[in-house]
């Protein structure tokens, strides 16, 4: 619905903004203003030279009318209308010199601009919370960037100065006219009020078109990025040709809306074209009746026709301009709407420094729901000691990734409080806060690069020997040095090419690498295969060594060693303890392990399939 407001033609509140962009480029917009006033003027030159070569040359008549050139022409013909020519091509070359330079002058502010607000969208976005994406499709926030700034661009580029520029070309083309013939002038004026009728339906017709376009852009861009990141699932379930049906349905919608803007200008210009000449039939028509009884020269005349074809053009101009205009207002607003939007997680003004050493960290009856009350975490409470390990455990929907949520402040507690150190961790720095936690998420995500900068990520104090360090503490050397370019080695985007365990593993040496104080681990084994765990599960114990770190995972066989275990349980904290006293409860989390172990274990006892079915049966009626 966004989509569909194409909103007013002109906003002064909207405008005043965008000018802002252009301000620290004003030297240049000045000096391209400049460029458009001498265009202008030597447009209206061309036809005056050529009333003045026929009137005092070609065709003089008993009483010449003086002229600005009257000292500079000499009363030879074939040397005036030589000198005349060569004014001719200097107007002509003057008018392609300001109009190439005028033009060129405001594409590249526009740009500059258009950098300057592309930057400023991306570090907005960067400092939204999460609850933001929650709302927003990314396609949506991929448009506001790319489509809506690109409209922007072609409002700085061609359409605020080149219509300063039509309006003044008009302006001139009539005030000359007017010197030269007010009757004739009239004649051409008459023909306006037919134009602007034509022009009000025309405006009408291409706005409903430009609405459409924009809904079906925005289909478009929604569905590739859906379809396109899901593209294994989608091959995976053999949906390829339904895709393309549905895609094909979309893509139609954006052809028809194109082909009822091109019917609209298609239409247009050739209406325009045959009203204007019309205009020109009557002030022939007319002017003819004047030169034969003596009132009018053949220089006039014919200065006339060649304004003629110049008058309606800039209308013309002007008609496309008011589509580029209401167009850059609505993707204006959509972009300002977005700017404005205040990150729910924002600074103290006053932060206050994070504890140098590693510190305790408590959930002190922490309440949260991502929406409403409906509660995600019920009154929670838990200290976790410094360079203690802790693990969390729980069904799915216990709660237990929010909790990390909440300790990195990606979302804030709606009651009680987190505290690292005995501070609140809502004054500190959200950005010193997440600066001293490393985390490994179930879904691994690497950027297009090399292995070394995806571990590095931008980090310039990491130096190669420590990525090299990292990479060995969690057991991905072997695989590095396999590979031809070794650190080196090039990753596409989301690191295809490469398997879950291996972007796993450059996971862990990503947070080992940056050496945080408090290292978390989100269910980081629950995707890789069983050699890979093997692999980490050796490499845990050099990586929770000297650091506080939280462990969240449905694998119990990753947990057993920690200090503590944490099970969730719909929203609440149920159970706290070390591995064998919570066995010892015979609550939630031995149940747990016996939904895991008990087949494992009965499996390698050699027991028949009846008896393991059978031990599934009373697992889930005990469950």
């Amino acid at each position: 619905m966004e989509e569909e407001v194409l909103g007013k033609a002109y906003d002064a509140r909207l405008m005043r903004r965008l000018l802002g962009y252009m301000r620290p480029y004003r030297g240049l917009v000045g000096l391209s203003l400049l460029f458009l006033l001498a265009q202008s003027v030597l447009q209206v030159m061309a036809p005056l030279l050529t009333r003045i070569a026929v009137d005092k040359y070609i065709r003089p008549g008993a009483h010449p009318l003086p002229t600005f050139l009257d000292g500079y022409l000499p009363a030879d013909p074939w040397n005036g209308l030589t000198r005349i020519a060569l004014l001719y091509l200097a107007v002509l070359i003057g008018v392609f010199l300001t109009e190439f330079a005028q033009t060129y002058l405001m594409q590249y502010t526009g740009q500059l601009a258009m950098f300057d607000l592309r930057k400023q969208l991306m570090e907005h976005l960067q400092r939204l919370d999460l609850a933001f994406y929650d709302r927003n499709p990314v396609g949506r926030l991929v448009t506001r960037v790319t489509t809506d700034v690109d409209v922007l661009n072609d409002l700085f580029a061609s359409g605020l100065v080149t219509i300063l520029g039509d309006v003044l070309v008009l302006a001139f083309i009539v005030t000359v006219m007017f010197q030269l013939s007010p009757l004739l002038t009239g004649i051409m004026l008459a023909a306006m009020p037919l134009v602007i009728g034509v022009t009000m339906v025309f405006r009408r017709s291409v706005t409903q078109s430009y609405r459409r376009i924009r809904v079906a852009i925005a289909k478009i861009n929604s569905y590739l990025q859906e379809h396109i990141t899901g593209i294994v699932v989608l091959q995976l379930f053999n949906r390829e040709r339904r895709s393309a049906r549905e895609f094909e349905q979309v893509n139609r919608e954006h052809m028809d809306a194109y082909k009822d803007a091109i019917l609209a200008y298609g239409w247009f210009y050739p209406v325009v074209e045959f009203i204007s000449m019309l205009a020109l039939a009557g002030i022939l028509t007319y002017g003819g009746l004047r030169i034969e009884s003596g009132a009018l020269t053949l220089g006039v005349m014919v200065a006339f026709l060649q304004y003629g074809l110049r008058f309606f053009r800039p209308i013309q101009d002007l008609s496309e301009k008011y589509n580029i205009l209401q167009a850059a207002m609505a993707s204006a607003e959509r972009i300002f709407k977005l700017l404005d939007t205040d990150p729910a997680i924002v600074p103290p003004a006053a932060p206050r420094p994070v504890p140098d050493a590693i510190a305790a960290i408590e959930f002190d009856h922490v309440w949260f729901a991502y929406k409403d009350e409906d509660w995600v975490l019920r009154d929670v409470s838990f200290t976790i000691a410094a360079n203690e390990t802790v693990a969390v455990v729980g069904h799915t929907g216990a709660g237990k990734t929010t909790l990390i949520s909440l300790l990195l402040r990606f979302y804030d507690v709606q009651k009680g409080g987190i505290r690292i150190g005995g501070i609140d961790i809502r004054d500190f720095d959200p950005l010193d806060l997440r600066r001293q936690f490393g985390v490994v998420l179930q879904d691994p995500f690497l950027f297009t690069g090399t292995i070394e900068e995806n571990i590095r990520l931008g980090t310039e104090g990491i130096l190669s020997e420590e990525v090299e360090a990292a990479a060995e503490q969690v057991n991905l050397s072997d695989f590095i040095r396999g590979l031809p370019e070794g650190f080196q080695h090039p990753i596409r985007e989301r690191g295809s090419g490469l398997s879950t365990g291996q972007k796993q593993l450059i996971s862990f040496a990503r947070a080992l690498a940056h050496d945080p104080r408090y290292l978390i681990l989100d269910e980081a084994t629950s995707s890789v295969d069983t050699d890979t765990e093997f692999r980490v599960r050796e490499a845990l114990g050099r990586m929770v060594t000297g650091r506080t770190s939280i462990v969240i995972a449905h694998r119990l066989s990753t947990i057993q060693r920690a200090d503590r275990i944490l099970v969730m349980h719909k929203a609440k904290l149920r159970e706290s303890g070390t591995h064998q006293e919570l066995l010892a409860q015979r609550g939630i989390y031995w149940k747990l392990y016996q939904l895991q172990y008990q087949d494992q274990e009965m499996r390698d006892a050699g027991l028949p399939s009846e008896a393991v079915f059978a031990a599934e049966g009373k697992k889930r009626q005990n469950t």
